[in-house]
């Protein structure tokens, strides 16, 4: 945990307004990753084969999926850190890793997104840490993301949702839309 205090100053570094797209990845099936060098989006499945469409919401009446948590969107330098090896940083399950401050006082829910020839919308849903998360990077990673007095920072990322579709590839810029 200390090791994790000592690096925050790094994570909360992240660029305000213009940063960059560090990786895509999809999730073709339960606990598997597909690395993408172009990830195409879309407004009514999201990342396209990713299986976010298939899986449904418990917090959905009718159970289909919720459009508030389309994406999940998590700081490249947190989870940089986390992996240790790059090639384990899709295993925290998020679609888009972005270097860029994701706090809610710089990217409060609502705020739109341009990365490649998509626009992304944050969405007010809390993006937690979960078991799986914990079994991958550790308990203290968990905690440390989940922590009630770092929520605010979203150390575990957020959830978005496509307002215009588009492309998304590694190295694209990432800046808000006014």
């Amino acid at each position: 945990m200390a090791e994790l205090e000592a690096r925050l100053d790094h994570f909360l570094a992240a660029p305000a307004d213009a940063g960059t797209v560090e990786l895509v990845a999809r999730r073709p099936a339960i606990d598997q990753r597909e690395i993408l060098a172009e990830g195409e989006l879309t407004a009514e499945v999201g990342l396209v084969g990713d299986t976010w469409v298939d899986r449904g919401s418990r917090r959905t009446p009718d159970g289909s999926p919720h459009p508030d948590t389309q994406l999940t969107v998590m700081s490249a330098r947190v989870v940089s850190y986390l992996a240790g090896d790059p090639e384990r940083r899709a295993l925290a399950g998020d679609q888009l890793y972005l270097d860029l401050d994701l706090t809610e006082q710089n990217l409060p829910a609502g705020t739109r997104l341009a990365l490649g020839t998509a626009v992304i919308e944050v969405t007010e849903k809390a993006h937690t840490a979960c078991k799986k998360f914990a079994n991958r990077f550790g308990l203290d990673a968990l905690r440390f993301v989940n922590a009630p007095q770092r929520r605010g920072l979203r150390l575990r990322g957020l959830n978005a949702k496509v307002v215009t579709p588009g492309v998304v590839r590694p190295g694209d810029t990432v800046t808000k839309v006014c």
